[in-house]
């Protein structure tokens, strides 16, 4: 099998502009670039997760394809916001930025996963189905621009593998 055209990295500083790029492109609220920054640099349960072309003739284009901001407290996984940008979607990408911050989590002795969705985002409600989560409550009127649910998903216990797998791609951290 041949490897992916991109591959996960821990994201930095330095890659605010794009992710910001991905998150406006992506998000009809997105968030701002000082809130980006914060969960960078200035919380410390947060984690980022960068998608990056992988060859060098391609980074002139975008050279972040995704991203995964995520938290890890305590015994908890909490998926704060996952972006793919469009011409890059259904390739995979997104499933390994998940499985990454899964593994992570295991690794650091996280036990269950948590999440909000928007109710209309069917998409990423099977994506996140196949890693084995289950709809646990919604949240009305939870999200603006359009004003919409939050479907409440949880992963207990946090299994990696299977379904949600990342189908052998190499996962460098």
């Amino acid at each position: 099998m041949m490897p992916p055209d991109w591959m996960i990295r821990p994201a930095s500083l330095e890659s605010l502009s794009e992710i910001l790029a991905v998150e406006e492109a992506c998000f009809s609220a997105p968030w701002t670039r000082k809130m980006l920054e914060g969960e960078l640099s200035g919380n410390p349960f947060a984690h980022f997760l960068v998608a990056r072309r992988r060859r060098e003739e391609e980074a002139s284009k975008q050279a972040i394809l995704g991203y995964l901001c995520y938290w890890i407290v305590f015994e908890e996984v909490r998926l704060m916001n996952l972006a793919v940008i469009e011409s890059m979607r259904h390739r995979g990408i997104a499933r390994s930025l998940v499985s990454t911050a899964l593994q992570t989590g295991v690794s650091q002795s996280a036990h269950r996963a948590v999440l909000e969705v928007r109710a209309s985002n069917r998409a990423a409600q099977a994506l996140y189905q196949g890693f084995g989560f289950s709809q646990t409550a919604v949240r009305p009127k939870y999200y603006t621009n359009p004003v919409e649910d939050a479907v409440l998903m949880e992963l207990d216990p946090i299994v990696v593998g299977g379904a949600g797998s990342t189908g052998g791609h190499t996962l460098l951290r």
